[in-house]
């Protein structure tokens, strides 16, 4: 078969898959917190027909004869830059402004997330809209750690047997205040807790697993480093904010535009193959 042939599948193969992950940034472009990816291209093995040779004083060099065999998606890149912040006026909605993310848990394993569209639940848990609840700290940290925080962020619970929670709002600094009416009727406004961010050392590494989520033991991303909001190269958080998905559209119509060409040009490509073999068909029965 015509080398050209192959080249020509694995463009249309690698294109596919451009295409795909353009169509999946397109329709995440109003998901909170989503980060677009990108394909990247590599080439194949290419095929050495003839080796080369280095110059001399007394013969000029020859560079080698090669033929490449085509194209392959080398891999897929998230951009793990911070989106546009809209504003809801929900207090319990938080926007991390710089590095990190947040910490959650379903119960039986921890994620990370940009995603800070945070509510209270009938339990008194905070939660993202998928139900994980957010974990952080009773009472702020001095230094980061290597281990993740273990403190369910509920309300209730850290506010003590007995009372009643209103007016949770959240700080730049991670704080969790709300207004604590105790057994005896007294109401205070008291700091129930922290919430926590992560650091990675390989943001891009990290693993997607839906709902906004990552997992907080992938590999390529590297190990976790946990603090509050605001200490060392943490993020502050904005109270009432959400980041949107950071998708250009430009980009991505640019892209799915390049992409759906290439891929034409090269379905033009095995139609131009296919018409040299039938041409020696041809010669064969004439």
């Amino acid at each position: 078969m015509l080398r050209s042939m192959n080249s020509a599948i694995s463009g249309m193969q690698a294109f596919q898959t451009d295409l795909d992950v353009v169509g999946n940034n397109i329709a995440n472009v109003d998901t909170v917190g989503y980060k677009s990816n990108s394909a990247e291209f590599s080439d194949v093995l290419s095929q050495t027909m003839a080796g080369g040779n280095a110059g001399s004083t007394t013969a000029g060099g020859v560079n080698p004869e090669q033929v490449g065999l085509g194209v392959k998606v080398a891999a897929t890149q998230m951009d793990m830059s911070q989106g546009a912040d809209s504003t809801t006026g929900v207090a319990t909605n938080v926007a991390i402004q710089g590095n990190g993310f947040f910490v959650v848990t379903d119960g039986t394993h921890d994620y990370l997330t940009r995603a800070g569209d945070f509510s209270i639940d009938s339990a008194g848990n905070l939660v993202l809209p998928d139900g994980t609840i957010a974990l952080g700290y009773s009472s702020a940290p001095t230094a980061s750690s290597t281990t993740a925080p273990t403190t369910k962020m509920n309300v209730l619970t850290l506010a003590g047997s007995g009372s009643q929670v209103s007016n949770v709002t959240i700080g730049s600094d991670g704080s969790i205040t709300a207004s604590v009416t105790n057994s005896s009727g007294n109401t205070t406004t008291q700091t129930l807790g922290y919430l926590a961010l992560a650091q990675v050392p390989n943001p891009a590494g990290l693993v997607k697993t839906g709902d906004n989520l990552f997992d907080a033991q992938s590999a390529p991303a590297g190990s976790a480093t946990y603090w509050t909001p605001g200490q060392g190269t943490y993020g502050t958080l904005a109270a009432g904010e959400l980041e949107q998905s950071n998708v250009d559209l430009s980009q991505q119509f640019a892209e799915m535009i390049v992409a759906q060409n290439a891929y034409v040009a090269n379905t033009h490509m095995i139609g131009t193959d296919n018409a040299i073999l039938q041409a020696l068909v041809n010669m064969k029965n004439s």
